[in-house]
């Protein structure tokens, strides 16, 4: 917890100085202001007298009759009421002018005494003058005036004395008020200068000083905490901040080396994950590719030995596929190895890599195999994708070695990366013997159509001819063998477009240039006008799609030649950047089709080994034929369909 804030004490220490200076100046003010009034006292006082005798003088110059009498007696008369509004206004006082009598030393009774005076002794004797009816009673009455004004303005006088005395003390007062002022001003500078010299400025020297040693580097630099507020804890953070930079600077050499022991580590399992990755990339077989993976990771791992091992889960064991550093005694009798006769079944089954030396408890699990052939450390990873175990790697080394938990995982990565490739040579290769399952049904189905008919043909008409020349018709053995020659020759030409067939190639993945060649041919071998057409242009498309697109167009090409007896066939090919649509046209005879793009497949085999080769690339083909109509094929295909065929 925080002492007093340092906020609170400023406000507190310069409230309690404003609070003082107010006090001291109000009082001045105050004492100023009776001052003021006591002046004004002592004014209206002093004219008191001026005014008495006046009246005196008045009076007695009064005349007895005549005209001026009644104007000086309106003088006097206003002269009396002056003298009684003053003496009024000293009894009574008046803040807004300001006027007030002193209330010490009796003031307030002398006062009181005089008006008393005036209206005993002073106004009845006035009253005598201006009432005297013969000169002697005014003389008399004036003498008597005279004498009675004389003892009231010594009255005023003593009185004016008196508010003199009390004026000049009020004065002292005052003067003794701004003293203070002066003394608190002096005061409250000095205290103040040095609070902010204890609460400020010493604090922030004593920080700046640790700043300029923490510059220097001197991590040792401590500051003082003089005060329990908010310089207290920054001082405390600053302690603690240099604390942890002195602790962060004498450990930093070790941090660095750790970090760089590290990085290179990292780097270490980033280059083999690369090279492997790489190398697995190549098209070589599995033979190769453990091969080539077993050179780089016991180059890495600095193994002795190193092996790959498949397996085979039918017959639940291991069998050695590539090996390198292993005796030929080893190999022979770990070349197939049950897995439920040593840890290396155990990794596979598991798909854990496993580590063990040829000493430990476990080492009874193991065969004897490797301990006499001197491996210390054995490692069996299992080499598995997609949740499938595809075998394992081991690496064997003749010395005592712990794999650290990261170079386990860069293993098991491996092994990954091993049982991918792998997979992935396994499915290229039932890919292609499925390709080639497919091109060995369509040859024989094309053979079927066209060689085997023909030959078939020819069978029955050697048979006639041998029965003609049994039965000694010499006339029917002519009309036979021109039947032999002619089925002879058709099976010839069939046989010949079979080979053209089965040689096109794409001219660097040119489909429009092979159709071309295509179409020439067909006009030269069968005679029809053959004609081609390509609207649009688009980037090179998939091989496998332009190569089944080939084969469709000769195909449709080659059912012309041989049942349309057209005229002029039309070839065309539309292409933009996600569609294509091939279309052969002829005006031959044309046929009764049962329905659209599904013809009788018994009729013709040709037809439906384009129906196969269409779907094997996500196409749809249609056919349109009447009879006398000629016949359209018409082959679609979207940019996506490519995608999903070849996917």
């Amino acid at each position: 917890m925080l002492g007093q804030k340092l906020a609170t004490k400023i406000i507190g220490v310069l409230l309690a100085f404003f609070l003082l200076a107010l006090v001291a100046i109000g009082l001045t003010l105050y004492s100023s202001w009776k001052l003021e009034g006591v002046a004004a006292a002592i004014n209206d006082a002093g004219s008191l007298r001026m005014r008495s005798w006046k009246v005196a003088h008045h009076a007695a110059v009064l005349p007895l009759d005549g005209a001026s009498r009644d104007a000086r007696l309106v003088v006097l008369r206003h002269d009396m009421a002056d003298i009684e509004a003053v003496q009024a206004g000293l009894a009574k006082g008046d803040p807004a002018r300001p006027l007030f009598i002193p209330r010490d030393d009796g003031i307030p009774d002398d006062v009181a005494a005089i008006t008393r005076v005036w209206h005993a002794e002073i106004r009845p004797l006035i009253e005598q003058v201006t009432g005297a009816d013969s000169p002697e009673a005014a003389r008399q009455a004036v003498m008597a005036l005279e004498g009675a004004t004389y003892g009231y303005v010594k009255s005023i006088d003593t009185v004016v004395r008196k508010m003199e005395n009390s004026f000049t003390a009020h004065t002292n007062v005052l003067r003794s008020y701004q003293v203070l002022l002066v003394a608190l001003a002096v005061i409250g500078t000095v205290v103040l200068m040095r609070f902010f010299f204890v609460a400020v400025i010493r604090p922030l020297d004593t920080l700046q000083s640790g700043m300029q040693r923490m510059e220097r580097e001197d991590f040792t630099a401590r500051v003082p905490v003089l005060t329990n507020d908010e310089f207290g804890e920054v001082s405390r953070g600053f302690n603690r901040m240099a604390g942890h930079l002195e602790g962060l600077y004498g450990t930093l050499e070790e941090r660095v080396a750790t970090k760089t022991r590290s990085l290179a580590e990292k780097n270490r399992e980033l280059s083999i994950l690369y090279n492997i990755a790489h190398l697995l990339r190549q098209p070589m077989s599995i033979e190769e590719l453990s091969r080539g993976f077993l050179e780089e990771v016991r180059r890495t791992f600095d193994a002795d030995a190193a092996s790959v091992r498949l397996f085979d889960a039918a017959a639940d064991n291991l069998y050695i596929t590539t090996h390198q550093g292993l005796a030929t005694e080893f190999i022979d009798e770990e070349a197939i190895l049950d897995c439920g006769n040593c840890l290396c079944g155990q990794a596979v089954l598991g798909d854990i890599p496993i580590v063990s030396g040829t000493a430990d408890p476990d080492s009874a699990r193991t065969r004897d195999t490797c301990n006499r052939a001197g491996f210390e450390t054995v490692s069996a990873v299992p080499v598995n994708h997609n949740n499938r175990a595809l075998g394992i790697f081991n690496l064997y080394f003749r010395r005592k070695l712990e794999i650290s938990e990261g170079d386990r995982q860069v293993l098991q990565s491996l092994g990954q990366h091993l049982g991918m490739a792998i997979d992935n040579v396994r499915l290229l290769s039932r890919e292609k013997e499925m390709a080639v399952s497919e091109e060995r049904n369509l040859i024989a189905r094309e053979l079927h159509d066209s060689i085997a008919q023909g030959l078939a043909f020819l069978n029955l008409q050697v048979q006639m001819l041998d029965d003609a020349l049994a039965h000694g018709r010499i006339e029917e053995t002519g009309e036979v063998v021109e039947m032999i020659r002619q089925g002879i020759q058709e099976s010839y030409a069939d046989v010949r477009e079979l080979l053209q067939h089965f040689r096109a190639r794409l001219p660097q993945q040119d489909l429009a240039a092979a159709l071309r060649l295509a179409v020439d041919r067909f006009s030269e071998q069968s005679g029809v006008k053959g004609e081609l057409r390509v609207h649009g242009a688009s980037p090179p498309s998939i091989a496998e799609v332009d190569t089944q697109l080939l084969y469709i167009a000769q195909e449709a090409l080659s059912n012309v030649r041989k049942h349309a007896q057209a005229q002029h066939v039309l070839v065309e090919l539309w292409r933009d950047t996600d569609s294509l649509r091939l279309e052969i046209r002829d005006d031959g005879i044309g046929f009764e089709s049962q329905a659209a793009g599904a013809p009788d497949q018994g009729e013709h085999v040709g037809l439906h080994i384009m129906g196969e080769r269409a779907a094997r690339i996500g196409g749809v083909l249609d056919i349109q034929s009447q009879p006398g109509g000629g016949t359209a094929v018409s082959l679609r295909l979207t940019e996506r369909d490519q995608e999903t065929s070849t996917a």
